[in-house]
């Protein structure tokens, strides 16, 4: 399948759209974190032997409280990126006002690692140099590695939080709806929600969708394990 056409106005379409940073890290963070961490709970929990009804309410708190932490830390994350790109072009563009022939020296070095040289090194740095906030963005990107997307904080941890609530949402159902064999029901639907991440984060990579399904089942499974095991040790009964 194509993944984007190359007819000219089809290039200049997309490459004239403001480049976008994207949620995908932001909802597979969440939604991986969601399922493992109430799961967790659920599991450490029915471990100990406590009712259905103490499982859904540490479940709900956990959802809520844990996924706005989540969110509020990738917010700040977020935003500090977005801080310091600020500063960078700030600085950028000091420089470029009071050393100009030194900035351009390093707009010349930067193209030329990039494999230009002669009389096109030379015509390309006065291009750029003439367009000062494209030179800005070349040396964002090639000088401090910084992309010229400008990040979102705010649809950063909303996105966080949305993925962490429908996820971690999952292993709390089956005793919500008061189903007989709540745990067993919660187990299969928090395993299948693990699964069902790692094969939909595989559409990004190059791994097939089971292997990606199988490695964060793998992830999920062992945390959950870990928290059942050390749930049935207070097991009073």
């Amino acid at each position: 399948m194509r993944e984007h056409g190359h007819s000219q106005q089809e290039i200049e379409t997309r490459l004239a759209a403001p480049p976008s940073r994207g949620y995908l890290r932001d909802v597979v963070y969440g939604a991986i974190d969601g399922s493992v961490t109430t799961f967790a709970i659920v599991a450490g929990v029915a471990g100990a032997g406590l009712s259905p009804f103490v499982i859904v309410a540490l479940g709900i708190a956990n959802v809520l409280a844990d996924g706005f932490s989540m969110a509020a830390g990738n917010y700040s994350g977020t935003k500090a990126e977005a801080d310091n790109a600020r500063r960078l072009r700030r600085v950028e563009e000091r420089h470029i006002a009071s050393e100009p022939a030194g900035e351009r020296r390093e707009l010349r070095q930067i193209l030329a690692n990039m494999g230009l040289e002669g009389d096109i090194l030379e015509q390309a740095t006065d291009s750029i140099a003439l367009k000062r906030e494209s030179w800005i963005d070349l040396m964002m990107e090639r000088e401090y590695g910084v992309s010229p997307s400008d990040p979102a904080p705010f649809r950063a941890a909303l996105a966080t939080f949305l993925a962490f609530l429908a996820a971690g949402l999952v292993p709390l159902l089956p005793f919500m709806l008061g189903v007989a064999d709540a745990f067993r029901l919660s187990v299969a639907m928090t395993l299948a929600t693990f699964f069902g991440i790692g094969a939909f984060k595989s559409r990004w990579s190059l791994s097939a969708w089971w292997r990606s399904g199988a490695e964060t089942l793998a992830i999920g499974g062992t945390a959950a394990g870990i928290a059942y095991l050390v749930g049935s040790l207070f097991n009073a009964g």
